[in-house]
């Protein structure tokens, strides 16, 4: 049987020196200055992701420390020396797998071959890949040759999860972080394969694979030659996302036009072709991350070299990001970010992907937000005061909220500005206005028993209660004392009830209108008869403790959010 001439792209390109481990420079450069100063250490352990070149600079370091004719102390390859070790047939370079001989047999009989001097080399070089995959007997049967072994032993480690190596192996060796590569030192070297080997290929196929490796070279490679056996030595666009099922990079500007254009019924479509096409939901949620967070990166420096993608993708998150603020994109960023657990656990992920879609498409600007704060923050100052209400304005169907930037002072009662707080939950970022309807008052509705209310009132608070739990527990402190036409009048010991109760008039005039068939506007007559303290019979305006209530009311109930002054 003829010998395999073919040979796969990740063995035909494994670094031979030590400028060819793509970027991990800062080892391969300690590496070749310990051994031009002539100490070298006997042990080392390098760490790292899978695919970045660990092994391969440990059969570098072997065959640098061994070679009769190195170069710039690196191998020269061509001798015999350099041949056997990086076919794995030197018998005094032995590499060995630490995941199938992990027992502690393997290493007793490693321990008794270390004692013999090499015999073809002159450092017998031990490399032991998946180091951390060693029982923990295998471990403390090592330690002791490790600290003192004989002065032709070397030892090389590898490993791919450097935690579980036990902290006593780490203090007895020389440790190497290796990093994960960038998308942009995959691609290059790609670009160099492919130059070489008279591959035709596009730049945005390059850069998917680049992407898919996740910062491992040799899972690039594994990609690469998949492709070039697909499509017969062609690596094009279409070709790479129809093997990898790759999630295409417009989809993710297609979400932003829709945010863009307040579009909804594109994020429903967006939705369906994700699902359709097969790709995981939570893979396009994590890359709609990406893709807000590329558009971030340009937005604070200008510069898209910080994106990982091709040159044709820099280009087009420069012109988009021109769309959003920063704080815009943090916060999609912050709803994208907190939805992945969300869609992770969820049972219908369309649906999920569907509302998420929604809910980033209609998320205001900063700018409402922050009006919207403004407005929230001027309320907690003013909650005691009241706006002025004439009765051509309580006949109109409509009133903006208007709140005074300054409290108003030394005025009587009539002249004393009015607040009113309506039946609106406020929700920082998703209204834009709030609108409150007033209800002018029907003279023709005829006067209700003040017993068929007295009747009702209990009934009325618990439905209050279970709606407005802080106006209900209002009420439960007052009482009815008559009613006129639609006015119903109310006595109240308490001034905090009091103010909570008139705050919200508008509100008790619907939902008495729902309880009681009529509407009513309550009018409530404080009575402190039975409070030492409450020497004064006249109204007064609201103290600085039932304006902190009806903003706790604020904050509890409408979903706003504390601000600090």
């Amino acid at each position: 049987m003829s010998e395999r001439v073919y040979q796969v792209t990740a063995r035909k390109w494994r670094p031979q020196i030590y400028e060819d481990v793509i970027g991990q420079e800062h080892v391969a450069q300690t590496l070749k200055n310990s051994i031009k100063a002539g100490k070298v250490a006997h042990a080392f352990i390098f760490s790292g992701p899978r695919g970045i070149g660990k092994t391969s600079m440990a059969r570098i370091l072997a065959k640098s420390l061994n070679c009769p004719q190195q170069d710039d102390f690196n191998p020269c390859n061509q001798c015999e020396t350099c041949n056997s070790i990086s076919r794995g047939t030197n018998i005094d370079v032995i590499e060995i797998d630490g995941a199938s001989n992990r027992r502690i047999d393997e290493i007793r009989t490693l321990r008794e071959s270390v004692k013999y001097a090499p015999s073809t080399v002159k450092y017998k070089t031990y490399i032991i890949d998946e180091v951390h995959m060693l029982t923990n007997e295998s471990f403390n049967a090592l330690l002791k040759t490790l600290e003192e072994p004989p002065p032709h032993v070397i030892f090389i480690f590898a490993t791919t999860d450097i935690h579980k190596v036990p902290s006593t192996i780490l203090s007895r060796c020389q440790r190497y972080d290796f990093r994960r590569l960038t998308m942009n030192e995959i691609k290059n070297h790609l670009t160099k394969i492919a130059q070489f080997e008279n591959v035709k290929y596009d730049d945005d196929a390059l850069s998917i694979i680049a992407k898919k490796a996740d910062g491992a070279m040799r899972d690039a490679q594994s990609i690469f030659d998949q492709i070039i056996a697909y499509s017969n030595s062609k690596v094009t666009f279409d070709e790479v996302s129809k093997i990898l099922n790759a999630i295409n990079q417009d989809i993710y500007f297609r979400v932003t036009d829709a945010v863009i254009q307040k579009n909804l019924a594109e994020g429903f479509h967006i939705t369906n072709e994700v699902y359709y096409n097969g790709w995981d939901l939570v893979t396009f949620l994590n890359g709609l991350i990406e893709h807000f967070r590329n558009i971030l990166t340009v937005n604070i420096t200008d510069d898209p070299s910080f994106i990982e993608a091709s040159e044709n993708i820099k280009e087009k998150y420069l012109s988009v990001a021109n769309n959003f603020s920063s704080k815009d994109t943090l916060r999609s960023l912050s709803l994208l970010t907190n939805s992945v657990g969300e869609i992770k656990q969820s049972s219908n992920q369309k649906l999920s992907l569907e509302i998420i879609l929604s809910q980033l498409i209609e998320l205001p600007n900063s700018a409402d937000v922050e009006s919207l704060i403004q407005q929230i923050k001027s309320l907690k100052g003013n909650a005691g005061s009241r706006l002025i209400t004439s009765d051509t304005q309580r006949q109109q169907s409509t009133l903006n909220l208007q709140i005074p930037t300054h409290p108003i002072k030394n005025k009587t009662e009539e002249e004393q500005p009015r607040l009113e707080l309506y039946d609106s939950k406020i929700k920082v970022g998703v209204k834009n206005e709030v609108k409150v309807v007033s209800e002018s008052i029907d003279a023709n509705y005829d006067v209700a028993s003040i017993e068929e209310i007295k009747n009702k009132w209990k009934s009325f608070i618990e439905l209050i209660k279970n709606e407005r739990s802080l106006i209900g527990m209002s009420l439960e402190k007052t009482s009815p004392e008559s009613s006129e036409k639609n006015q119903l009048n109310l006595i109240c010991d308490n001034p905090e009830q009091v103010t909570i109760i008139e705050s919200f008039k508008d509100y008790l005039w619907q939902k008495s209108q729902k309880h009681f068939g009529r509407p009513f506007r309550f009018n409530v007559r404080k009575d402190f008869s039975n409070q030492a303290t409450a020497t004064e019979t006249k109204k007064t305006p609201p103290t600085e403790n039932s304006s902190s209530s009806v903003y706790d009311f604020i904050i509890n109930e409408l979903n706003g959010e504390k601000i600090s002054e």
